[in-house]
Protein backbone atom coordinates (compact mmCIF):
# COMPACT_ATOMS: atom_id res chain seq x y z
CA UNK A 1 0.00 0.00 0.00
CA UNK A 2 1.20 3.19 -0.59
CA UNK A 3 1.46 6.29 2.00
CA UNK A 4 -1.06 8.14 0.47
CA UNK A 5 -3.53 5.00 0.44
CA UNK A 6 -3.41 4.67 4.09
CA UNK A 7 -7.04 4.77 5.32
CA UNK A 8 -7.89 7.96 7.84
CA UNK A 9 -12.03 6.44 8.48
CA UNK A 10 -13.61 7.51 11.21
CA UNK A 11 -13.83 5.00 14.30
CA UNK A 12 -14.61 4.72 17.92
CA UNK A 13 -10.75 4.29 19.05
CA UNK A 14 -9.27 7.19 16.51
CA UNK A 15 -9.05 9.34 19.78
CA UNK A 16 -7.37 6.64 21.65
CA UNK A 17 -5.23 4.90 19.40
CA UNK A 18 -3.79 4.91 15.87
CA UNK A 19 -2.70 1.83 14.20
CA UNK A 20 0.60 1.25 12.64
CA UNK A 21 0.78 0.31 9.01
CA UNK A 22 3.75 -0.09 6.96
CA UNK A 23 3.44 1.54 3.24
CA UNK A 24 5.89 2.41 0.51
CA UNK A 25 7.03 6.25 -0.20
CA UNK A 26 7.70 8.20 -2.90
CA UNK A 27 10.76 6.30 -3.70
CA UNK A 28 9.25 3.26 -3.12
CA UNK A 29 11.29 2.48 -0.05
CA UNK A 30 8.81 0.64 2.90
CA UNK A 31 8.34 3.44 6.05
CA UNK A 32 5.24 3.32 8.49
CA UNK A 33 2.63 5.74 9.20
CA UNK A 34 -0.21 5.76 11.25
CA UNK A 35 -4.36 5.49 10.25
CA UNK A 36 -6.87 6.04 12.59
CA UNK A 37 -9.34 2.74 10.61
CA UNK A 38 -10.64 1.63 8.34
CA UNK A 39 -14.65 0.51 8.02
CA UNK A 40 -14.23 -2.89 7.75
CA UNK A 41 -12.54 -2.53 10.94
CA UNK A 42 -14.67 -0.29 12.19
CA UNK A 43 -17.69 -2.50 11.77
CA UNK A 44 -16.03 -5.51 13.24
CA UNK A 45 -15.16 -3.41 16.44
CA UNK A 46 -18.61 -2.05 16.39
CA UNK A 47 -20.21 -5.97 16.47
CA UNK A 48 -17.85 -6.63 19.02
CA UNK A 49 -18.70 -3.39 21.53
CA UNK A 50 -22.51 -4.65 20.55
CA UNK A 51 -21.84 -7.96 22.33
CA UNK A 52 -20.00 -7.22 24.93
CA UNK A 53 -23.07 -4.78 25.66
CA UNK A 54 -25.12 -7.53 25.52
CA UNK A 55 -23.27 -9.99 27.69
CA UNK A 56 -23.63 -6.55 30.49
CA UNK A 57 -27.12 -6.20 30.14
CA UNK A 58 -27.83 -10.39 30.41
CA UNK A 59 -25.66 -9.88 33.84
CA UNK A 60 -27.45 -6.76 35.06
CA UNK A 61 -30.45 -8.68 34.45
CA UNK A 62 -29.06 -12.20 35.91
CA UNK A 63 -28.01 -10.28 39.05
CA UNK A 64 -31.65 -8.25 39.29
CA UNK A 65 -33.57 -11.66 38.84
CA UNK A 66 -31.19 -13.34 42.04
CA UNK A 67 -29.53 -15.85 39.63
CA UNK A 68 -26.21 -13.73 39.79
CA UNK A 69 -24.30 -12.27 42.83
CA UNK A 70 -22.69 -8.84 41.49
CA UNK A 71 -19.30 -10.78 40.82
CA UNK A 72 -20.86 -11.86 37.50
CA UNK A 73 -21.69 -8.36 36.42
CA UNK A 74 -18.56 -6.50 37.20
CA UNK A 75 -16.61 -9.59 35.69
CA UNK A 76 -18.12 -8.85 32.49
CA UNK A 77 -18.59 -5.01 32.56
CA UNK A 78 -14.45 -5.07 32.94
CA UNK A 79 -13.83 -7.21 30.05
CA UNK A 80 -12.87 -9.89 32.63
CA UNK A 81 -12.92 -13.96 32.28
CA UNK A 82 -12.74 -16.81 35.19
CA UNK A 83 -9.04 -16.62 34.34
CA UNK A 84 -8.33 -13.46 34.20
CA UNK A 85 -10.18 -12.57 37.32
CA UNK A 86 -8.52 -14.98 39.18
CA UNK A 87 -5.18 -13.90 38.47
CA UNK A 88 -6.45 -10.69 40.21
CA UNK A 89 -8.06 -12.24 42.49
CA UNK A 90 -5.71 -15.03 43.57
CA UNK A 91 -8.89 -17.01 44.02
CA UNK A 92 -9.24 -20.68 42.20
CA UNK A 93 -11.83 -20.26 39.24
CA UNK A 94 -14.26 -22.48 40.91
CA UNK A 95 -13.99 -20.68 43.85
CA UNK A 96 -15.16 -17.37 41.32
CA UNK A 97 -17.72 -19.69 40.03
CA UNK A 98 -18.98 -20.15 43.72
CA UNK A 99 -19.12 -16.53 44.75
CA UNK A 100 -20.84 -16.38 41.61
CA UNK A 101 -24.18 -17.97 43.40
CA UNK A 102 -26.49 -14.67 45.69
CA UNK A 103 -26.49 -17.37 48.42
CA UNK A 104 -22.53 -18.04 48.82
CA UNK A 105 -21.80 -14.02 47.91
CA UNK A 106 -23.98 -12.48 50.92
CA UNK A 107 -21.93 -14.56 53.13
CA UNK A 108 -18.27 -13.33 51.36
CA UNK A 109 -15.86 -11.64 54.14
CA UNK A 110 -15.39 -8.22 54.09
CA UNK A 111 -11.70 -8.81 53.30
CA UNK A 112 -12.61 -11.32 49.70
CA UNK A 113 -15.13 -7.96 48.87
CA UNK A 114 -12.34 -6.00 49.36
CA UNK A 115 -10.14 -8.23 46.71
CA UNK A 116 -13.01 -8.03 44.18
CA UNK A 117 -13.85 -4.82 44.61
CA UNK A 118 -10.12 -4.05 44.30
CA UNK A 119 -9.74 -5.59 41.16
CA UNK A 120 -13.22 -4.25 39.51
CA UNK A 121 -11.92 -0.62 40.74
CA UNK A 122 -15.17 0.07 42.84
CA UNK A 123 -16.07 0.60 46.20
CA UNK A 124 -16.68 -2.37 48.39
CA UNK A 125 -20.38 -0.80 48.87
CA UNK A 126 -20.85 -0.36 45.01
CA UNK A 127 -19.83 -4.21 45.12
CA UNK A 128 -22.26 -5.29 47.80
CA UNK A 129 -25.19 -2.80 46.78
CA UNK A 130 -25.71 -3.47 43.08
CA UNK A 131 -29.24 -4.45 42.82
CA UNK A 132 -28.47 -5.25 38.58
CA UNK A 133 -29.53 -1.61 37.42
CA UNK A 134 -27.72 -0.43 34.30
Amino acid sequence: MKKEEVPQDKSALEKVTRELMYVKNSDGKYTTDLSTGWDVKKEALDNAWDDINERVKEAALAVKNGEKSPVAYFMELKLMDIPVLSGYTGFWGFTIKRHMKPSVFKNLSEKKLNIYAKAFGISVDELKNFKGDV
